[in-house]
């Protein structure tokens, strides 16, 4: 979450694109985006230096001693952020804009890679050498307060506030999924070394940074230590697609910084006949769009046989189940519509995947969550394709709060369900006495059939009522009678005070 300071910081950095001539904010946000894709190459850089001594393996610097950029040789020093950023302004103009961006899009050498193809048209659009000295100053500043504030995902964080200064934001459900609840959802899923992981509808890639994370910090041995494990990783691990291309630029540029050298980050509408995959991936990992439909025209004809609706998230739902292997896990988040929806395709998908795969979990998310940019109330769902069913008892959880206030300031509380979250989905044989009272509990996949397959947490859930037993209506009567005299009592006093001071 942006913080205060950091806010105003990013808001003083906006005056200064705006005041200086750069009026449109996706301009902005890409200059901005691309900055601090150069300022974390030079930090990505010396922290893989660090990791390949530490682990004895070979790594060549992108900084190289001589880099030839357009015929022209420079010292890869001096494309360093680190650097430049010291130079007088006229030179580090110079220099950013006639080596360093030429240079970014030159680090990946597959042209044919998505980051090759979302790079080749990046423009250096900042206007003049004052406007980018105030703006790598400003910038440097940024990073500083996040540093002290031990907030890892600077860039993420910077594009969701941006995003929400947009009037437009959000009209396609673009709002960044909050980073505790893709980390919680990663911990749920605990991804392994061999994973081949899809977010279909990826953002700025938030779902597979955080994997890659998380299989950095728990799978090390397992994957830097075996070749073929770390090429997979590098290489063939990671897929995202987004219709959004300053997205998908985004997101291949948070990959590269965070350790994958080639993700598949793709442009590619997941719903269409465009996307071919099928049995493919062995974890989904996504919060797709919510809002609005679309025409059956463009939608992949496999999807409707399985629900015949225009309602994405009912088609996403859909399109898990097909891109699966046999075997492949998906942990989503949906809104809340889709676990109790009446129309004949809600009912549809929620029995294909009860009945003809195993559902494990819903965890009811309150609405709050994803303030200030959107109050839609959500659950995540976890499950398994099989195919031939297995459901038996499903998990759900209510959440109650995600160690955030639930208004729009979102200001830290003592409350937090995400470590009970996991810690309960971890040792679920644990959780097999639980009472319908309680914050979490099992129901049989029978009951909740009976129920045309009614997901939401509110069917299932008992609240406890506690009797409280009050004095007969007499007591009470005479109670107020007696205060009724005490207060005229007092009323004839404060006259009688009245009248003497008169």
């Amino acid at each position: 979450m942006i913080t205060g300071e950091i806010r105003n910081k990013i808001d003083n950095l906006w005056e200064v694109f705006w005041t200086g001539g750069l009026t449109n904010p996706m301009d902005v946000i890409e200059q901005m985006t691309y900055l601090m894709f150069i300022h974390d190459l030079d930090e990505s850089d010396n922290r893989k230096k660090g990791e390949s001594n530490m682990l004895r393996i070979p790594y060549e610097t992108i900084f190289k001693d001589v880099v030839n950029i357009d015929g022209k040789e420079i010292k890869g020093e001096e494309l360093k952020w680190s650097v430049f950023r010291d130079y007088p302004a006229e030179k580090m103009y110079s220099v950013v804009g006639s080596y360093v961006f030429p240079f970014i899009k030159t680090l990946d050498g597959d042209k044919e890679s998505a980051y090759s193809k979302y790079m080749m048209d990046a423009i250096f659009k900042i206007p003049t050498p004052l406007m980018l000295e105030k703006v790598v100053t400003g910038m440097d500043k940024i990073y500083t307060q996040a540093s002290e504030l031990k907030t890892s995902d600077v860039r993420g964080d910077i594009y969701e506030y941006l995003l929400s200064k947009i009037a437009t934001a959000g009209v396609n459900g673009q709002f960044r999924t909050p980073r505790h609840i893709i980390k919680m959802i990663v911990e749920l899923m605990k991804p392994r070394a061999d994973e081949i992981i899809c977010d279909p509808a990826c953002g700025t890639s938030g779902f597979l940074v955080s994997a890659g994370e998380w299989i950095k910090e728990n799978r090390k041995d397992e994957v830097f230590f075996n070749k073929e494990n770390r090429e997979h990783y590098m290489t063939k691990m990671f897929t995202g697609y987004d219709m959004d291309r300053t997205m998908l630029r985004i997101g291949a540029m948070n990959m590269m910084t965070h350790g994958v050298e080639s993700p598949s980050i793709e442009y590619k509408d997941s719903l269409s006949d465009q996307n071919e995959d099928k049995d493919k991936y062995t974890l989904i990992l996504a919060n797709p769009p919510f809002k609005g439909s679309l025409d059956y025209d463009i939608v992949s004809s496999d999807l409707l046989k399985v629900c015949k609706t225009k309602k994405t998230e009912l088609l996403f739902l859909a399109l898990f189940l097909r891109m699966l292997k046999i075997g492949g896990r998906c942990a989503c988040i949906v809104p809340d519509g889709v676990l109790f929806g009446s129309s004949k395709a809600h009912k549809q998908v929620r029995k294909t995947i009860v009945e003809e795969n195993r559902l494990e979990a819903v965890i009811s998310i309150p609405s709050g969550v994803f303030k200030p940019y959107a109050g839609v109330s959500t659950a995540i769902l976890i499950f398994t394709k099989t195919g031939s069913g297995g459901t038996d008892d499903v998990w759900f959880y209510d959440m109650k709060s995600d160690g955030l206030s639930l208004d729009d300031k979102r200001s830290k509380v003592k409350e937090n369900d995400i470590d009970d979250i996991i810690n309960r989905f971890n040792n679920l044989d644990k959780e097999k006495d639980r009472k319908r009272t309680e914050q979490s509990f099992f129901v049989k996949k029978e009951e909740i059939a009976e129920n045309d397959y009614d997901l939401s947490i509110n069917k299932y859930k008992e609240i406890e009522y506690i009797p409280v037993e009050y004095p007969p209506a007499s007591e009470i009567m005479e109670n107020i009678n007696t205060l009724q005299k005490e207060i005229d009592e007092d009323m004839k006093k404060l006259a009688s005070m009245l009248g003497e001071g008169e």
